[in-house]
């Protein structure tokens, strides 16, 4: 006998989908001060070989910003906790695995489909030069729409990338592994065993990131083995401690904490909000620190962000926030996540073709790249995203 559907109805925490708007302008911002970065490194090469000498290259300006995925992670398995955990006695693993489809993937189809029409805008060829012909680029596209990893034979950018027609998706690869897992697995286990997962995975993730090729966690874009293992390491890390929490929050919301009352009571939620996010941004901002870079990178992961999103939980617990800017942006972040980096492609290759965009102007067309990707998210939201979603679900859920 079928399990009937179910909607069990959980508060909203709007300061974590908040949180998650933040987190994915982090991202926007790191990838556009990474493709300056190149710029100006091709203009410092060519400087160089014109002096004979060697070339000085320089580090983006917003360094950790790739650690908004961990914050990611961590906050999909804290949802994944907090709105599903209560269900499964009358919701099947068939169903939630819809839910998950229908939330995640008309991005999917969105993002994949900019994907290749910024390819094409930049004459179907890889960073190279070699001409990328029909078939191969259609299989690539056919593997990016059912969130398949490109082989070296399909990569169509020959930059390595495990989704080269839109290179985040890797991180959505690892999202669905992590719902799979927790259908299949997590959710059975006791709240003991779960910290011992998280313990091990911690104690990896820092193995891997200090006596990693570079130096730091910032895996899991590339289809190399080893850094497709460190993708996986920081989703294995941040999903279950995510859950953990949401299993801690569950647990200690009906008990109340007078100490905690009185903080809410002390600090608004607009105000909270704005110290969370200065402090998130901060620490994705933070320079290259050499070899204690791993160590900062993973404590900022396992200790500050899990503390961000338990605090911020126990802090946006029964406020609503859903007209005003704090909703709009909870809501744009994933249409923008899943739809800024063609904008990011278009710019290198435009660099590519020896423009050099200094002087006056150097900045005009990273503000450009940023007004624009927030367009084309908020249109994607609008009038696609949540739409499609809504239609979806009355089809699909209330049957």
């Amino acid at each position: 006998m079928k399990k009937e559907s179910v909607s069990v109805p959980v508060p909203r925490l709007e300061l974590l989908d908040g949180l998650r708007g933040v987190a994915a302008l982090a991202v926007l911002v790191y990838h556009i001060f990474e493709a300056v970065a190149f710029s100006q490194n091709l203009e410092i090469e060519r400087l160089a070989r014109l002096a004979g000498v060697e070339p000085q290259l320089v580090d983006q300006h917003f360094f950790h910003g790739f650690l908004a995925v961990d914050f990611f992670f961590i906050l999909s398995g804290f949802v994944m906790g907090y709105a599903y955990d209560g269900r499964w006695k009358k919701m099947s693993v068939g169903q939630f695995f819809c839910r998950r489809l229908i939330r995640l993937h008309p991005m999917v189809v969105a993002g994949t489909l900019v994907g290749v029409v910024a390819f094409c805008l930049q004459g179907c060829v890889k960073w190279d030069g070699t001409q990328v012909s029909l078939s191969v680029l259609m299989l690539g596209t056919l593997l990016t729409l059912f969130m398949l990893p490109s082989p070296t034979a399909l990569d169509v950018r020959g930059n390595t990338e495990s989704f080269p027609l839109n290179g985040p998706f890797w991180s959505l690869f690892f999202e669905y592994i992590g719902s799979v897992l927790y259908a299949l697995m997590l959710r059975r286990m006791s709240t003991k065993w779960l910290k011992g997962w998280v313990l091990v995975a911690f104690v990896l993730l820092l193995l891997m990131g200090t006596w990693g090729p570079d130096g730091s966690v910032a895996m899991g874009w590339s289809s190399n083995p080893l850094n497709m293992l460190g993708g996986l390491l920081r989703m294995a890390f941040a999903y279950p401690a995510g859950l953990l929490l949401a299993r801690l929050y569950r647990e200690r919301e009906f008990n109340g904490s007078a100490a905690l009352s009185r903080f809410k009571r002390r600090l608004s939620p607009g105000l909270f909000f704005l110290l969370a996010s200065v402090v998130l941004t901060g620490l994705m901002g933070m320079p290259n620190m050499g070899r204690l870079n791993p160590y900062y990178e993973v404590c900022c992961i396992a200790f500050v962000f899990t503390a961000i999103v338990w605090i911020t939980a126990r802090q946006s617990a029964g406020k609503s926030a859903s007209n005003g800017f704090v909703g709009y942006i909870g809501r744009l972040s994933y249409p923008l996540y899943a739809c800024h980096y063609p904008l990011i492609y278009l710019y290198i290759d435009w660099i590519n073709r020896d423009v050099h965009p200094f002087g006056n102007q150097a900045w005009s067309s990273p503000i450009a790249i940023f007004v624009s990707a927030i367009g084309l998210g908020t249109f994607l939201l609008l009038c696609y995203d949540e739409p499609l979603r809504r239609y979806l679900q009355k089809k699909l859920l209330k049957r």
